[in-house]
């Protein structure tokens, strides 16, 4: 199979902070889950606007078959992860893996990456002058849900667009994906319901 993608509904995030809160939801619809209303349901959860990886990953795991308790704070969730069924790894996966992943059809991804190193066809001039002034990294979460091996591109959604759709190149992605601040975070969300899915340097694999 050359192309495959997962038909994910886009959500656009309401504020700056709340992109990875849009990715949980837009997995969450992509799964049949109707478990909130929109992104300030799963506020109301996180009880932070400080989202980390892991605060993603216990939200999808709160509303999988294995419900876990509330949410704790950053500095309990790693510890506890295991417990919870979440698998952490410090590796690295490649885009290779991720297409690979992709195209078996098994699963979809949310990605930490750094926005600024992003070239999409929804950034204005205007976005682009002002990442290329700014030096500091830009952490932002997006869905991976699709790869066409045919043009090497990724089909995302961006919480911060109001496309539905997006794509990325391979080597955009990998080097937004890279960027120092991301630790290559990647939350792998299994949607046959098969486990396995275990990558990355701080990998966090939940089967749904």
């Amino acid at each position: 199979m050359d192309f495959s993608c997962w038909q994910v509904p886009h959500v656009q995030q309401a504020f700056t902070w709340d992109c990875g809160l849009a990715c949980v939801l837009m997995v969450l619809r992509t799964l049949g889950i109707d478990c909130c209303d929109g992104i300030a349901d799963l506020e109301r959860l996180c009880h932070t606007t400080s989202i980390w990886t892991v605060d993603l990953a216990y939200l999808l795991n709160k509303f999988s078959e294995q419900l876990q308790e509330d949410i704790d704070r950053v500095d309990e969730l790693f510890g506890k992860a295991l417990d919870a069924g979440i698998s952490i790894q410090c590796r690295s996966i490649t885009a290779y893996d991720i297409a690979f992943l992709l195209l078996s059809g098994h699963c979809i991804a949310i990605a930490l990456v750094d926005k600024s190193k992003l070239n999409l066809p929804c950034m204005s001039d205007y976005d682009v002058q002002q990442h290329n002034d700014e030096p500091d990294y830009m952490g932002h979460y997006v869905v991976i849900c699709g790869y066409d091996a045919d043009d090497c591109e990724f089909e995302i959604r961006y919480p911060a667009s109001v496309r539905k759709r997006e794509r990325v190149t391979m080597k955009s992605l990998d080097e937004a994906r890279k960027s120092f601040g991301t630790d290559e975070d990647i939350l792998l969300v299994s949607l046959t319901g098969k486990s396995g899915m275990k990558l990355s340097r701080k990998l966090l694999a939940c089967s749904m």
